[in-house]
């Protein structure tokens, strides 16, 4: 309590309790009820819903068949996983909607400062009220009456801010939804490249063992051959060397028939040539 006090008592701490307690979505103080993501980070819930709703087109509500959900933070980008209750099944955070309440409790409590609300440069002593349309300045009442917005459309200022405010939070609705889906479609073709890396691999790895297989078998189809030329090799050479033997065996025995007929035919004895 003392601590809570010091710092409701100072200026600064005040506004950077504020800072602490806005919504990244709508950019305004988180509304009750308060929904905690599983991140730590804080939404309000109709924020939260609106970005669910942004990212899951067709989940048609609470009773529909439809089972769970997903969307990202918008602060940190984490995925948040939701059954079937959608964001209605998310915790709430009572600690940060008690501190709202204390919070706005001391802020309505202090006097309101001269130099809290913006004041006219050309009138010091008038606050900025209303919004000049034709010029698209905000400006104070007397500016309208007497200065130089007299001939100008004018509108609320409050009417304006919630107008333009509306229309910023929309648009970051339909950013992050935006987002939501573009991150989808990165996982989506993340997936599709590394099922195209793990769909080529197994396809070089088959073709590699299919080759392998018919490698071997052009090998084993290669030695066969291989082996039956030699063998009709082997058999062709020893059928002809027993040729060459036999006509050797031949040509001798026409030598040793020629050396005898040449010295009957050099005897010149009739007897002994004739013996």
């Amino acid at each position: 309590m003392d601590f809570q006090a010091g710092i409701l008592q100072d200026g600064s701490p005040m506004e950077s309790l504020e800072k602490q307690l806005i919504c990244p979505i709508c950019l305004e103080m988180f509304s009750k009820p308060v929904v905690i993501l599983p991140c730590q980070h804080n939404l309000c819930r109709k924020c939260a819903n609106d970005v669910f709703q942004a990212a899951n087109p067709y989940w048609q509500g609470r009773s529909s068949v439809i089972s769970g959900g997903r969307f990202r933070c918008p602060s940190c980008r984490h995925e948040v996983l939701l059954d079937r209750h959608g964001v209605y099944g998310l915790q709430r955070n009572l600690l940060v909607e008690n501190i709202i309440d204390i919070y706005k409790q001391e802020c309505s409590s202090r006097p309101l400062k001269k130099g809290e609300h913006p004041m006219c440069k050309e009138h010091e002593d008038e606050r900025i009220n209303i919004y000049c349309v034709t010029c698209e300045v905000p400006t104070c009442s007397m500016c309208k009456v007497f200065g130089a917005h007299k001939d100008c459309e004018v509108a609320p200022l409050q009417t304006v801010f919630q107008g333009q405010k509306t229309e910023l939070n929309n648009c970051i609705s339909m950013l992050v939804a935006g987002n939501d889906r573009i991150q989808t479609i990165i996982s989506q073709l993340e997936d599709s490249c590394q099922s195209t890396e793990e769909n080529s691999e197994a396809a070089k790895r088959e073709l590699c063992a299919r080759f392998d297989a018919l490698a071997a078998l052009l090998e084993e189809k290669k030695a066969e051959l291989l082996q039956r030329i030699s063998q009709e090799q082997a058999d062709k050479t020893a059928f002809i060397q027993s040729l060459i033997c036999q006509y050797k065996e031949q040509l001798e025995k026409s030598s040793r028939l020629v050396e005898t007929a040449i010295q009957a035919a050099e005897e010149t004895g009739g007897a002994a040539f004739l013996m």
